[in-house]
């Protein structure tokens, strides 16, 4: 796929795909190898909105305390927040959520959410099992300190979703996604790192998360569990493929993809080449997507969605 294809030309098959944008051992080996998970355990949940805009990539720097990001008729404002530390007995600036991991985590606590019909998570024996399972990492070691100080970010922030509902109209939305959470807790004598028992998200995210949440499947997630930018192409082609009328397509100029996944990349040639490339991998663990280029942009088919089916009916 290039600028060079014609636009209106049918999705190119997988295999040519995959031969015309090689992938690295590393990744390839990852992306194809991981097992399955338990057919209870395969579906994960994000909420419409943060399939539309996203989180920044990498850390923007902790003098960075908003984080702003748009799609069409939605916008995403993001504050980072404080925290009050039981040692020093003051309010902490926390940074910016950032990275694959609270991704990761928000996905999967939204799955808990929704199979419990609960805002109220129970956290510490499923969050470890997940961290296990899809980001292979050891509950013990080093690097889930990353994932805690995730949450932690993530816990702290403060969200601003506006949309435009009508001409001369718009909605804006604000307040936190995790309510009560505790940020700081202690470590057993071994030397590990304890969750929270539980957090809670608050009413009105919970809310609209019944009503809105795409799922998603984990083994894909998992797959593509190493980059961020990976996962937010694949949430966004989850709510939105299938959303296209049969038969029909929607062409996304590269503008409009370069605001919306382009963030740290000076010009849209350089954002091209990383888009793509991320695609590709994309395409691995979702072959159903149907897409293709033109010299404007992306122009996005009709498509199954990669998850048919709900884990658990929505309330009303």
């Amino acid at each position: 796929m290039s600028g060079d294809d014609k636009e209106g030309e049918g999705p190119r098959p997988l295999d040519e795909f995959l031969e015309r944008f090689k992938l690295p051992g590393a990744i390839q080996k990852r992306l194809l190898d991981l097992p399955s998970p338990d057919a209870d355990e395969a579906i994960l949940y994000q909420h419409s909105v943060l399939c539309q805009t996203c989180l920044p990539f990498r850390d923007p720097g902790e003098e960075i305390r908003t984080w702003e990001r748009a799609n069409g008729l939605v916008s995403l404002v993001v504050a980072a927040g404080q925290a009050f530390h039981p040692d020093t007995r003051r309010f902490m600036d926390v940074g910016l959520p950032y990275g694959a991991k609270p991704r990761l985590v928000l996905y999967h606590l939204n799955a808990e959410a929704l199979r419990t019909q609960s805002p109220v998570i129970e956290l510490e024996d499923s969050l470890t099992a997940f961290v296990k399972r899809t980001l292979g990492l050891d509950p013990k070691g080093r690097n889930i300190r990353t994932v805690k100080d995730q949450l932690t970010r993530l816990s702290a922030a403060d969200f601003r979703i506006g949309t435009v509902v009508g001409e001369g109209r718009a909605v804006t939305l604000k307040g936190s996604v995790i309510e009560g959470f505790e940020l700081w807790v202690a470590r057993d004598p071994a030397q590990r790192l304890l969750w929270p028992t539980t957090i809670q998200f608050s009413q009105r995210y919970f809310e609209s998360l019944m009503n809105h949440a795409v799922p998603l499947n984990e083994t894909a997630i998992a797959r593509l569990s190493h980059n961020a930018m990976a996962l937010d192409i694949y949430t966004w082609l989850a709510q939105r493929l299938h959303r296209i009328g049969e038969g029909k397509s929607a062409l996304v100029p590269w503008t409009s993809l370069w605001e919306q996944f382009g963030h740290g990349y000076a010009q849209i040639r350089q954002f091209r080449a990383v888009f793509t490339r991320t695609l590709k991998q994309v395409k691995v663990v979702y072959p159903e997507a149907k897409f293709d280029f033109s010299v404007g942009g992306m122009r996005l088919h009709h498509s199954r969605p990669p998850v048919a089916r709900r884990l658990l009916p929505m309330s009303p």
